[in-house]
């Protein structure tokens, strides 16, 4: 049994870890968050230290070890994105592996120096990166590696469109300021660069046509695909067939044309992540670096508008 603890327990990520660490039969130690309406404890790890201040919760977990002889084996950091590296550096020093959500940190170069902490403490930094165990995705890449051995100059047309609709209070929050959240591409969309990126190659061009609080899109040429994206938090872009249905949230991947259907089998992949992890597998600071790099450089780029390969659901914004 490994101990945990766990910062960011209140947020939306983390019942999914709560339920991971239960469900891989390990146990949570201690968890934080500034916000203290957190019931969610009770059906998970009651028993659980719980702190409210990052100063005491540091404390603890300090004196826990000394006092004990045990230590915490791995942190699972569900913070606001600006502070992983920060959380990630705290797990590393406290004698922990790090596992932490999406995106690992803002900029590439705190990776380089999270890679200089690893060295040092010969602790591990492991990113969640679900939709690459996810079993629709593994067979997509399967199929495009058999088709690339047959044509390696091949080279694939792709739509990504990927719309979950937040109210009001996302733009409140930190998601909404873009200091702390890294915008829109960071937040929603680079779990699926990451995807696209480690089935299609590497990135060669990267252009933004639309860049708005509320909806990011552009153009990318990856290796092997041409990739036109969007993504949005506004429900009024969302086709009317989908919100006739009552949905919410609408994804899509087209891949020369034809539909790349995932829209299931997404409930249990943190606790997958778990087992890789904890297995000897998962996805370390260089698997994350390629997503890190694309949502990075979109924050610089100035927005073109509507020129050259956009997605279709530009003219919804800007049409």
């Amino acid at each position: 049994m490994k101990n945990f603890a766990l910062i960011g327990a209140a947020g939306y990520i983390a019942p999914r870890h709560m339920k991971a660490i239960k469900e891989t039969g390990n146990t949570l130690v201690a968890a934080l968050d500034p916000y203290d309406g957190i019931g969610i404890m009770d059906s998970n790890f009651p028993d659980a230290e719980f702190f409210t201040e990052f100063e005491r919760f540091d404390r603890f977990v300090d004196k826990w070890r000394r006092s004990t002889g045990k230590k915490i084996d791995y942190v699972s950091i569900c913070s606001p994105n600006y502070l992983h590296d920060s959380h990630i550096r705290f797990a590393l020093k406290s004698g922990a592996d790090a596992i932490c959500e999406k995106p690992l940190v803002l900029n590439p170069w705190n990776i380089d120096q999270l890679k200089i902490i690893e060295q040092e403490t010969g602790q591990k930094v492991y990113n969640i990166l679900q939709l690459r165990l996810h079993d629709s995705i593994i067979a997509l890449k399967n199929r495009i590696a058999k088709e690339l051995e047959a044509n390696p100059n091949k080279v694939y047309d792709l739509d990504l469109t990927y719309l979950t609709s937040r109210g009001k209070w996302y733009f409140i929050s930190w998601k909404g300021d873009e200091s702390k959240s890294g915008g829109i591409a960071s937040n929603i969309g680079v779990h699926f660069f990451d995807m696209l990126s480690w089935i299609f190659g590497p990135i060669e061009e990267n252009i933004v046509h639309l860049k708005q609080a509320d909806a990011n899109a552009g153009f990318m040429k990856l290796k092997h695909a041409n990739v036109r994206w969007f993504l949005s938090v506004n429900y009024n872009y969302i086709p009317d067939e989908i919100k006739a249905t009552g949905k919410t949230t609408y994804r899509s991947i087209k891949v020369d044309g034809e539909e790349f259907e995932f829209s299931e089998g997404f409930t249990d992949l943190h606790t997958i992540s778990y087992k890789d992890i904890l297995s000897g597998g998962g996805f370390g600071l260089e698997e994350a670096r390629n997503s890190i790099n694309i949502v990075s450089t979109i924050r610089k780029l100035t927005p073109l508008g509507l020129q050259g390969e956009y997605h279709p659901f530009c003219k919804k914004v800007l049409g």
